[in-house]
């Protein structure tokens, strides 16, 4: 069975094919600037009989001018001769959609109909960068693969089983009930993904965990048993972490302040904290390679940016060890968290309280798949998992349909 998971963005397509119940990709490939006459996709063809090879690769680049003629443009990919992936659109039995939010009516993996359309439109507010952009990733799919069960997969889903007094905000009850404002939480697909790894790993299902996603946008989660007790990102992904260009957290009067004295329109406040912030704001960039090199050299801004990163992620640590009451694993993972060892190591440091000791020759090590950073003497294991979120959006597709 072919399951086609397709993540959507304002102006690019990410994809990953499966032929399941294999659980590694048959290809993936990205397409970049959706909308310009210098479109770029990336498309990668994996050899299952030999992993190790290195994946056959075609490099495009061609005017796009909207999703539609970009995924038209992938599944000429998918069926070229020779060594096509499949011989017809009609192949794909399931198309798996990532979508940022689902509000508080999905906890799980749902069949895409015209009213769940509804409510993903429904949801743009909450998810105005997002959700558009999901949206038209289906709507162009229900079109080039007619033939296939559509299925939504959404970041907030793993996190409706926060208890009310973790996702509640000390607002008046009527912008709870009658608003929806609340904490929603998203990664959602990558915790879960790497918490059941973990606990797996650990032989542990009951396992307390909290999962650190550090890319551009970052976010923790404390989970055990396999459920989401807390999260960092809230009614938007803005809050918690220090990230690439978003603030995380910060007082509100800052915003009045800027709204009020300052003389702020709103416009310039959402871009301000969305995609001014963060490493950006503080260094000068949102890339932690180029931030690791200026530090390197002494730079004052990049070492006072990675001391704000590391010291947020180590306060929610604390906090999320005692919302589980104990601690038997952190897990690092996405692209800042699996490969940027300074990272870990600022972390980790000073934590022996909460008995997390870390392997330092171990953490300079670069090796692929799930390894195990902590001394011996650790009481607490310290991970390192790498995501695999299109993964787990054709498993959830898959344990779906097979109901």
């Amino acid at each position: 069975m072919n399951i086609f998971v397709l993540n959507s963005g304002s102006s690019s397509i990410k994809y990953q094919l499966f032929r399941w119940p294999a659980e590694r990709p048959v290809c993936s490939g990205l397409v970049e600037r959706v909308g310009s006459a210098q479109a770029t996709i990336t498309h990668q063809v994996f050899d299952l009989q030999a992993p190790a090879n290195p994946p056959a690769e075609t490099k495009l680049t061609l005017p796009l001018a909207d999703h539609e003629a970009g995924l038209h443009e992938v599944v000429r990919l998918l069926t070229a001769a020779p060594g096509g992936i499949i011989a017809d659109p009609a192949d794909i039995a399931i198309v798996g959609h990532r979508v940022v939010h689902g509000g508080e009516t999905y906890a799980a993996a749902t069949r895409i109909t015209a009213a769940v359309k509804v409510e993903i439109k429904r949801l743009f507010a909450l998810a105005p960068l997002h959700n558009p952009a999901n949206y038209v990733g289906i709507e162009v799919a229900e079109r080039v693969f007619a033939q296939a069960r559509q299925v939504a997969v959404f970041d907030t889903a793993f996190h409706q089983t926060l208890p009310e007094h973790a996702f509640r905000y000390a607002l008046p009850t009527a912008l709870y009930t009658e608003q929806r404002i609340r904490k929603y939480g998203f990664h959602g697909t990558s915790h879960q993904y790497v918490a059941a790894q973990a606990a797996a790993y650990l032989q542990k299902p009951d396992a307390r965990l909290i999962t650190i996603h550090l890319g551009n946008g970052c976010s923790m989660a404390a989970v055990r048993g396999g459920q989401s007790l807390d999260t960092t990102m809230g009614f938007s992904p803005l809050a918690g972490l220090v990230m690439g260009t978003r603030s995380g957290d910060i007082d509100p009067s800052v915003l009045l302040y800027l709204l009020g004295p300052l003389g702020y329109t709103t416009e310039q406040v959402n871009t301000l904290l969305n995609k001014e912030s963060g490493m950006l704001g503080l260094a000068g960039s949102n890339d932690m390679r180029d931030i690791g090199a200026a530090l390197a050299v002494g730079d004052a801004r990049a070492a006072l940016a990675y001391d704000v990163y590391a010291y947020r992620i180590r306060q929610y640590i604390g906090a999320y060890a005692a919302v589980l009451n104990g601690l038997d694993a952190i897990v690092f993972t996405a692209g800042v968290g699996e490969n940027d060892a300074l990272v870990r190591t600022r972390v980790c440091e000073n934590m022996e309280f909460f008995g997390l000791t870390l392997d330092e020759d171990k953490n300079q090590q670069r090796l692929p798949g799930l390894r195990e950073l902590n001394r011996p003497e650790s009481r607490v294991k310290i991970l390192v998992i790498p995501t695999a979120e299109e993964l787990e959006i054709a498993r959830q597709c898959a344990d779906l349909l097979s109901r």
